[in-house]
């Protein structure tokens, strides 16, 4: 799996995912984030590739320290996972049970469990949400998840239909019947284009296109046609978390 960058509403992006929907809750923990360590210069940017969404990576471990995993991603990138006591580090999670086509946040029937680090071995996927510094490769991780093969398998087409079949990110502009996108697996600016079929929902409730704002964070699931991405359902999942910097940094 190749390295990713994550902004933090990106996460959901796995749908019921345990990642996905963990990882968000413990990276928006100041003090889980102050006990990171290696996460060096901040806003690095890793690329998606690999099925997470978030700050982070994704990849196999190839070696285990005391206090840190090594991994190589499916683009061939050797990262440092760094983790500290008060990493969260996780497996498990989905039960079958998955996100709405709205959008709907849904927990997994059997949320993820909490493990050791000694249970993560050589040759396992692992998911490392935390901040990224692409320069130094390495990520001071606040949460850590175990992926099992087949969610793996799962995170790998999920990622590589970005883009065709779905979008998500945060809106930055609205031109008539165009949206303009702020995300996705290389944080990059996408957009999509709705029509007379094109359905809206937040949450449960059916919304219009009038009613998405900039600074809301939306998945827009349908096709390419005639070389621009047509919605066939936009569901609108509020603007993403703000984030304290100053108060989020780890210790230098």
């Amino acid at each position: 799996m190749k390295a990713c960058r994550l902004s933090l509403p990106l996460l959901v992006l796995l749908g019921a995912a345990s990642f996905g929907l963990y990882a968000q809750d413990t990276n928006s923990s100041p003090a889980a984030s102050q006990s990171t360590q290696g996460s060096g210069q901040r806003g690095g940017r890793g690329g998606f590739g690999g099925g997470m969404m978030g700050r982070g990576v994704m990849g196999t471990v190839t070696e285990i320290a005391a206090d840190h995993f090594t991994i190589k991603t499916d683009a061939g990138e050797i990262y440092t996972v760094h983790y500290s006591v008060n990493t969260r580090i996780m497996a498990g999670g989905g039960g079958g049970q998955r996100r709405g086509q709205g959008g709907d946040n849904q927990a997994p029937a059997n949320p993820p469990q909490s493990i050791k680090a000694s249970d993560i071995k050589v040759g396992d996927a692992i998911g490392a949400s935390g901040e990224v510094d692409a320069n130094a490769k390495s990520v001071g991780a606040v949460a850590i998840f175990k992926i099992d093969p087949e969610r793996a398998k799962q995170m790998r087409e999920m990622q590589a239909n970005y883009g065709k079949t779905w979008l998500m990110g945060k809106v930055t502009a609205i031109n008539e019947v165009k949206v303009t996108l702020q995300g996705g697996p290389d944080n990059a600016t996408h957009t999509f284009v709705a029509d007379e079929n094109t359905t809206f929902r937040k949450r449960r409730d059916p919304i219009t296109l009038g009613d998405i704002q900039v600074g809301d964070m939306v998945r827009a699931e349908g096709a390419v046609k005639n070389g621009a991405f047509l919605a066939t359902t936009v569901a609108v999942m509020g603007a993403p978390q703000q984030r304290n910097d100053n108060a989020t940094a780890p210790p230098q």
